[in-house]
């Protein structure tokens, strides 16, 4: 109140894919028409709301309205500023009157409780028995697009998907790598400024910030942070870029591909471990090869990828990723493990039972004199990696720009204690039958670098060889996210997050039908916007050039100029040929969606109905609209081109 907050609300989480919050007052009604301000213990720690309005997967009816927000204590609280107030905003989990979780971060605090335990297991197994808990942390980069709002507010397929449904690729895109880490533009960076003033005011302080490979594509990235708050950190970074580019006459597109043909945005999740004295669990050391414990903590997210590989791709599964995932400018959907040579020639050795020497530290000489010979990084790094070991951490690399960090995070710290678990009981077991501990933990190294080394691969994952060598592999290849979240209900999967309390099984199933009504969702949205931009704008448009075109030909006919004639007689048989092609595009379009609408089954049944059906009829009207923008006369074309679009900003 001191700050000149008049309101307070509980700020979480539901499964919209956004963040929720009610406002409340401080100020209440007291005797002979007095007000006072108050605020309790019991309005911090739980709050009601009404839980059959958010997705919920079939876990509350319409009837059943009762849910509770709970405060979540290791979440710092913050103050809200608008123009005209100050609201405090207490970070909370949403369950429903059951106490079934219908959010992101319950999920994610279960899963760490799960993995804490299970971690401390092997520290105190390697003679730790200070370390009270175990946390997961994350680094996460953020990636999205800047828009002039007035070219935006002049395209439906922006205002109401946030991509581009219809575009043609404009002379210049990111061929001439120019626009990545170039300078920044001045409108940008005083964006930028306010932007990281505004964040740094909620306590978030970011690190980085820069331009990214696509044109109007920039990125920031804070400072790395406990993964629970990391999350809700993310979470108000996204609330606070569109804000604030409003603010400055611009739209922030948060989309996984906002345009075609050029790279799309991701959330890069760079992940590690560390115990409650601040000991960094993934960090190998000067000599990797004589750290057992970091060894052990390595191989069991090895293990995790490999085992758990389907349940992974489930957090990176939207609608929006499917353009993204595999596109030559994202990892694709085939999850591998990159370690660089040092760990790699670690691993091997352990594998084959051999002592592996390290390696010496190298420097490069640049040669130049005045240039200081700088040391060279234990290894390169590998872009196309879906999980990337970095030096100290993994690199999760596939994660949406749009998307909550909390399901990759969940699933991810899901699999790696199912790992530490199994580790823990079997070295315990050896230790009580008498077998020496390190001798126990090096049995135990071999075994499970051998049974895992085929998630392990260094190479080019975007290479056309590479999807035929993950598949002899045994490598699980879930191309799309309809195949992903199909897998999310496997036996195996439920058993996971169940044995572990992260999720129980109807909650998983849940889950499961919220993302893949979303996904539905988002798919018929795009196609009705699809076929409403189609017949009203980029229709009219091209049979006004048709029109003036076959007047002209007429024209010129009459003057006697048949050469003029002729060639514009093939411009008119290239128009006539695609404006029949995209009505019938769209014909078939309109004849698509009331059956997707109106399918009866289950929500998997709907989305592999409007994967099937709507992705390529989509494609298809878009084709024919793309063609028709780059023959038609610029001056009589509807919409804001690429061009604009992407560089006037």
């Amino acid at each position: 109140m001191e700050k000149g907050a008049t309101h307070y609300t509980h700020w979480f989480q539901p499964m919209t894919g956004s963040t929720a919050e009610k406002h409340d007052a401080f100020l209440k009604p007291a005797a002979e028409g007095r007000v006072v301000n108050e605020f309790s213990g019991k309005m911090l720690i739980r709050g009601e709301s009404d839980a059959s309005s958010f997705p919920s997967g079939g876990i509350r009816s319409t009837f059943e309205a009762r849910g509770y927000t709970a405060w979540d204590p290791r979440s710092p609280v913050f103050i809200k500023e608008s123009l005209n107030g100050k609201t405090l905003c207490i970070p909370t989990a949403f369950c429903s009157y059951t106490g079934e979780c219908l959010d992101r971060k319950t999920p994610l605090l279960r899963s760490t409780q799960a993995l804490s335990k299970h971690a401390l297991r092997i520290l105190r197994l390697f003679g730790n028995t200070s370390a009270q808990y175990v946390n997961t942390n994350i680094g996460i980069e953020q990636e999205y697009f800047l828009v002039d709002r007035q070219f935006f507010l002049q395209r439906p397929d922006l205002v109401n998907t946030g991509r581009t449904l219809y575009g043609a690729r404009p002379p210049k895109g990111q061929e001439m790598g120019d626009h990545y880490y170039g300078s920044i533009r001045g409108r940008v960076l005083a964006f930028m400024m306010d932007l990281e003033k505004r964040l740094f005011r909620l306590g978030i302080p970011l690190q980085t910030r820069h331009n990214e490979v696509a044109p109007a594509q920039f990125e920031l990235a804070p400072l790395y942070e406990e993964a629970n708050i990391a999350t809700d950190h993310n979470m108000l970074i996204m609330e606070t870029l569109r804000g604030v580019a409003r603010d400055h006459g611009l739209v922030c597109l948060l989309h996984e591909k906002p345009f075609k043909g050029v790279n799309g945005s991701g959330k890069h999740n760079n992940w590690s471990m560390s115990d409650s004295e601040g000991n960094n669990l993934l960090d190998p050391g000067e000599t990797p090869h004589e750290n057992a414990q970091f060894l052990v903590f390595l191989c069991a997210v090895m293990r995790a990828v490999h085992s758990h590989a389907p349940l992974l791709r489930v957090g990176t599964a939207t609608a929006g990723n499917d353009h993204r995932l595999g596109a030559h400018e994202a990892p694709p959907a085939i999850l591998s493990i990159f370690l660089g040579n040092e760990l790699m020639e670690v691993v091997e050795s352990i594998r084959k039972g051999a002592r592996s020497k390290g390696r010496k530290r190298e420097y490069m000489r640049i040669g130049v004199a005045s240039l200081p010979a700088l040391p060279r990084d234990a290894t390169d790094r590998n872009r196309t990696s879906p999980v990337a070991f970095t030096g100290n951490k993994f690199e999760f690399r596939a994660v949406g720009s749009s998307q909550s960090p909390a399901p990759t995070i969940f699933l991810v710290n899901t699999a790696v204690t199912e790992a530490l678990d199994a580790y823990a009981g079997i070295l315990e077991a050896e230790v009580a039958r008498g077998t020496p501990f390190l001798d126990a933990v090096n049995t135990l190294l071999r075994e499970e670098f051998e049974a895992h080394a085929p998630v392990l691969f260094g190479g080019d994952s975007y290479a056309a060889a590479w999807p035929k060598e993950a598949e002899r592999r045994g490598l699980p290849n879930l191309k799309d996210s309809v195949s992903a979240l199909e897998r999310f209900s496997d036996e195996a999967h439920v058993a996971v997050l169940a044995r572990y309390g992260v999720l129980t099984p109807r909650e998983v199933v849940a889950r499961q039908d919220i993302l893949l009504g979303e996904y539905s969702t988002s798919l018929v949205i795009e196609a009705q916007v699809c076929l409403e931009m189609g017949r009203t704008i980029i229709l009219p448009a091209a049979l006004s050039w048709q029109r003036k075109l076959a007047e002209t030909i007429a024209s010129l006919g009459k003057v006697g100029l048949e050469g003029a004639t002729e060639t514009h007689m093939q411009l008119l048989h290239r128009v006539n040929r695609h404006v029949r092609d995209f009505m019938i595009a769209l014909d078939r379009l309109d004849e698509e969606l009331p059956r997707c609408q109106d399918i009866k089954g289950s929500a998997l049944k709907k989305a592999q109905f409007c994967r099937d059906l709507l992705v390529p009829v989509m494609a298809a009207c878009r084709a024919e609209g793309d063609a028709l923008e780059q023959l038609a006369d610029d001056t009589r074309w509807p919409l804001p081109k690429y061009r604009e679009l992407l560089w006037i900003y």
